[in-house]
C-alpha cells in the first residue's frame, strides 16, 4: 500500500523542519503528505499510515534521549506521542475521505475540509501537550517556524492558531489536488499566504531597559556525570568574573548553577553573597532546594546582596520519569534498572513563576517549563516584564535538544512580546530579543557570559490577551466538523444500503464515495 511510505515521507519531511536542520519550509509539504495518505482510507489502513507518519516524525525527533538513559524511555514517550497522532489519522480520514457527503461543492469541500483537519490537529496537539502526566508540549507545528517565514504570526495567533494556519495550508493543497473542478480555487492557499506574509509584526512597546547578565559555566551537570560537591558551583563563580565591574541590573545563572542548595548549607550561601556584592546586582541561579526530609524542589532562587535569598519559584511541573517516578512500584517491577536512576521524587511548586527583581516583574521558566503554554498566560497575568529561561542540557551533549530548546524560547518570545534570556549549564544559550532576534549568544560546551542591555515590555500581544481562548476554538472546530460529518454519514448510510438492496429499473446501486482500502 503505496499510502504508509508516503506517511512515512510525510513524517520524516516534518521532522525536518525542526531543528536540526530547521529546514522551516518543509512543515507544510510535510503535513500535506501525512494528509494525502489518508486519502480513500478506511479507519483501519488510516491507523496504519497514523502509525507510520507517527513513528517517521517522533522517533528522529527526539532521539537525544537516548543519548545517556538509551533506548526504553525514548520509545515510551514516543510511543505515547504516536498513538495521538494515529487517533488524529483515523478521525482526518473519516472528514477527508466523508466530507463530501456534507460539503458537495468544490467551493464548499475547500473551505471547510481543511479547517476541520487543522482543528483536530489543533486539539490533538494541545490535549498531548497537558495528559497524561502532565502531558509533552514538544514537537508543536509552530515551534518549527522561529527562523520561517511564518513565524511573526505567533503574537497574533498564539502557537496553536500558526500550527492551525501551517496544517490547514497543507490539508488545502490535498484538498485541491483531490476535488474535481477546483482548479481555480487554488488562489485560496496562494492568497491566504501571501495575506499572512504581509501581516506586520506585532508593535511591542518598550517601558524601559534592563542590564542582564547571564553565565554559562560549561559545567559537568548531567545525570550520569561523577562531579564532585560545589564543582559546578565554582564553574559559575568563575565564568561570572568576566561580568565584574560591568553595570549590571540582575545576573542569572543555568538551571543547577549551584549544586549546594544555600538555604542549607553556609559556605554556599557565603560564596553566592560574595560573588553578588562583588557583581553589585541580584544574582538569580537554579538549585535543589530541601526544606525538609521527604521534600525536594526544583528552585529558582533570587539573592540580593547582604541580604540572601529574597524570591523563590519551585518549578510548577517537574518532568514525570525523569524529576519524579509515577506509579514507582508498578513501573520498578517493568524496569528496575531505569526507575533506579530516579533516585528522587521532586515535589509540584506552588510559588508564583514571576518574582520581583529591582522593580521590575520578572517571569522565572525552568527546562521545559518553556514549552508550557499556560505558564506563558500566568506570566502574562502577572505583569513579567522578561522572562528568565533557566535550563539544563547537559544530559542531551551535542544532539538536537538544546537546539530545539532554544528554538521553542525563540518563538516564545515572539508570542509574548517579551526579552528572553535562554540560559544553560552547557548552551546553547542566548539573550533573545521580543521579536525572535538572537542580541548575544553563547556556543555549546564553552564557559563564558552574555551581557547586554534589554528591553523590557508591558504590551500585551493577542496571543497572550486570548490566551486558551483560540486553542480551544480552533480544536472546537475541529470537533464540531467531525460530529457534524459522523451525523450526515450515519444519516447516510441508511439510504445508502436501501439503494444498494433496490436499484430503479436500468439503474445501477449508488457506490460514490465510497473509501477505497
Amino acid at each position: 500500500m503505496a499510502a504508509i511510505p508516503v506517511a512515512a515521507i510525510g513524517g520524516l519531511t516534518l521532522s525536518a523542519s525542526f531543528p536540526e536542520p530547521g529546514w522551516w519550509f518543509l512543515a507544510v509539504p510535510g503535513v500535506a503528505l501525512v494528509v494525502w495518505s489518508l486519502a480513500g482510507r478506511r479507519w483501519w489502513t488510516a491507523l496504519l499510515v497514523g502509525l507510520a507518519s507517527g513513528v517517521a516524525f517522533w522517533l528522529p525527533l527526539i532521539d537525544w534521549l537516548t543519548l545517556y538513559l538509551g533506548p526504553v524511555p525514548w520509545l515510551a514517550l514516543a510511543t505515547v506521542m504516536i498513538l495521538w497522532q494515529v487517533m488524529w489519522a483515523i478521525l482526518a480520514a473519516f472528514v477527508l475521505n466523508n466530507g463530501a457527503r456534507l460539503w458537495r461543492t468544490p467551493r464548499a469541500q475547500v473551505g471547510f475540509i481543511p479547517l476541520v483537519i487543522a482543528g483536530l490537529w489543533v486539539a490533538r496537539e494541545g490535549i498531548s501537550s497537558v495528559w497524561p502526566q502532565g502531558g509533552f508540549s514538544w514537537g508543536r507545528v509552530a515551534q518549527s517556524q522561529a527562523d520561517g517565514i511564518f513565524g511573526h504570526l505567533v503574537p497574533w495567533l498564539s502557537t496553536a492558531g500558526l500550527t492551525f494556519v501551517l496544517v490547514w495550508l497543507g490539508a488545502t493543497i490535498v484538498v485541491l489536488l483531490r476535488t474535481e473542478g477546483a482548479r481555480w480555487l487554488w488562489s485560496v492557499p496562494v492568497v491566504a499566504t501571501v495575506c499572512a506574509l504581509l501581516v506586520p509584526a506585532f508593535p511591542i512597546a518598550t517601558s524601559g531597559s534592563m542590564r542582564v547578565g547571564a553565565v554559562q559555566g560549561n559545567s559537568d551537570a548531567g545525570l550520569f556525570s561523577d562531579y564532585t560537591p560545589g564543582e559546578i558551583l565554582n564553574d559559575h563563580l568563575a565564568a561570572s568574573e568576566a561580568l565584574v565591574g560591568k553595570r549590571l541590573d540582575v545576573v542569572v545563572w543555568p538551571e543547577n548553577g549551584n549544586d549546594i542548595d544555600p538555604l542549607r548549607d553556609k559556605i554556599s550561601a557565603g560564596l553566592v553573597n560574595d560573588v553578588a556584592v562583588r557583581l553589585d546586582a541580584p544574582l538569580v541561579f537554579g538549585t535543589i532546594t530541601h526544606p525538609d526530609p521527604d521534600t525536594y524542589f526544583n528552585s529558582s532562587l533570587v539573592w540580593t546582596p547582604g541580604e540572601g535569598v529574597t524570591a523563590q519559584y519551585d518549578k510548577i511541573h517537574p518532568v514525570p520519569f525523569a524529576e519524579y517516578m509515577p506509579a514507582r512500584d508498578f513501573f520498578y517491577a517493568l524496569a528496575p534498572d531505569l526507575v533506579g536512576l530516579v533516585t528522587r521524587d521532586y515535589s509540584f511548586g506552588t510559588r508564583s513563576n514571576v518574582v520581583v527583581i529591582e522593580e521590575t516583574p520578572v517571569g522565572l521558566s525552568i527546562c521545559f517549563d518553556i514549552t508550557d503554554d499556560q505558564q506563558a498566560y500566568d506570566m502574562q497575568r502577572e505583569g513579567a516584564q522578561i522572562i528568565f529561561a533557566q535550563t539544563n542540557n547537559a544530559d542531551f551533549g551535542r544532539t538536537d535538544e538544546s537546539l530545539q530548546q532554544l528554538a521553542i524560547a525563540r518563538l516564545r518570545a515572539m508570542e509574548m512580546g517579551r526579552t528572553v534570556v535562554n540560559i544553560s549549564t552547557v548552551g546553547v544559550s542566548a539573550i533573545i530579543a521580543p521579536d525572535g532576534s538572537t542580541i548575544e549568544e553563547l556556543p555549546r560546551f564553552t564557559a563564558g557570559a552574555m551581557y547586554a542591555e534589554v528591553p523590557l515590555s508591558t504590551t500585551a500581544t493577542p496571543a497572550m490577551v486570548a490566551g486558551r481562548a483560540i486553542e480551544l476554538l480552533l480544536a472546537a472546530i475541529g470537533i464540531a466538523g467531525l460530529a457534524i460529518v459522523g451525523t450526515v454519514a450515519v444519516w447516510a448510510a441508511p439510504i445508502k444500503t436501501r439503494r444498494r438492496a433496490s436499484p430503479g429499473r436500468g439503474e445501477r446501486a449508488d457506490t460514490a464515495g465510497a473509501p477505497a482500502e
